[in-house]
């Protein structure tokens, strides 16, 4: 017996198995379960038909195309916006600020990555350079942008719209997104930078008196973070496309994107610091590496999270076209 033989008997004994298993009464009455049940956020539709569009989505909606576009859009975004942020920290006044970044960054990434961009980021983040703030400003500004026109293509695919904005309009759309996604940013990182500062200097002078207290605050403190970065996200959503559909602004969608990201952001940390030897076979290019595949596995999560709205939008049309 051949190979061929053997892969097609593999494959009807696979297709009769599974042919088996969906008659079965354990299966059916679970799918017959999900016809009548909807989950919070769903609109009222049975996760059969909402889990039907989105499976779908995934398999003709070419998800992994557009999260690499994505991906490689913000990667070469990410650059110019590191230098400008960077170059404006010698500039704000604040004792211990540019340490408290740095220890911050150290925290945020897997370490061998630290390590190899340290030096660099020591020297921008203490020495005021005004010619890089312009250019990088500049650059951070146009990357940036483009960045967050390539994910409009991308949600507008989600709906199958054509995107009925000007090339114009749609800069100016990502300048907006840009520069309020920046002020949320931001306020997330003054949170957990003088956050720390503030649960130091209240146990230095026994306001918080036991461990119980210090660890409420440190838990409302992230708390308050992801709160910054699911509004982000709900914002993304709902300004992004062409056509605003009649979700809510705080939707299912939004939800799911946001623990899947932080699924991923805390599993991929894990995984780099302690399984992956990147850094012995690629040497400093590993960091790029681990940066882009971050990126990528965000925007699929991005990207999964609006096909989940779009999916529970087309179930509610196609329940109405039905009725």
């Amino acid at each position: 017996m051949n190979r061929e033989d053997i892969t097609v008997k593999f494959s009807r004994f696979s297709l009769q198995l599974l042919r088996k298993l969906i008659k079965s009464a354990p299966v059916k009455n679970l799918l017959d379960y999900t016809r009548r049940v909807a989950l919070p956020g769903f609109d009222g539709m049975p996760i059969f038909d909402v889990a039907d569009f989105f499976f779908t989505g995934i398999q003709r909606g070419s998800i992994v195309t557009r999260a690499q576009s994505l991906a490689f859009s913000f990667f070469l975004a990410i650059f110019p916006a590191i230098i400008f942020l960077f170059s404006l920290i010698p500039y704000i006044p604040i004792p211990n600020f540019q340490n408290e970044i740095l220890s911050l960054i150290r925290d945020f990434l897997p370490m061998h990555a630290y390590e190899t961009i340290r030096t660099t980021i020591e020297d921008i983040i203490k020495i005021q350079r005004g010619g890089l703030l312009s250019i990088g400003f500049l650059l951070a500004l146009y990357f940036t942008t483009n960045g967050f026109m390539t994910m409009i293509r991308s949600f507008n695919s989600s709906y199958h719209i054509f995107e009925s904005r000007t090339p114009w309009q749609q800069r100016k759309v990502a300048v907006v997104l840009t520069f309020i996604l920046s002020v949320l940013v931001i306020a997330a990182t003054a949170m957990i930078i003088f956050g720390e500062s503030a649960t130091r200097y209240l146990v230095a002078h026994h306001i918080l008196k036991t461990k119980t207290q210090v660890l409420l605050l440190l838990f409302s403190r992230w708390v308050i973070v992801m709160a910054l970065f699911f509004f982000a996200i709900s914002f993304l959503y709902y300004y992004a496309p062409a056509v605003r559909k009649k979700y809510r602004f705080v939707s299912a969608g939004s939800t799911f994107a946001t623990l899947l990201s932080l699924l991923v952001s805390t599993g991929f940390a894990y995984f780099v610091n302690h399984f992956n030897q990147y850094n012995k076979i690629y040497g400093s290019i590993g960091t790029l590496i681990v940066i882009m595949l971050w990126i990528y596995f965000n925007s699929l999560s991005l990207i999964l999270g609006f096909e989940l709205n779009a999916s529970i939008s087309h179930a509610k049309r196609k329940i109405r076209n039905e009725y």
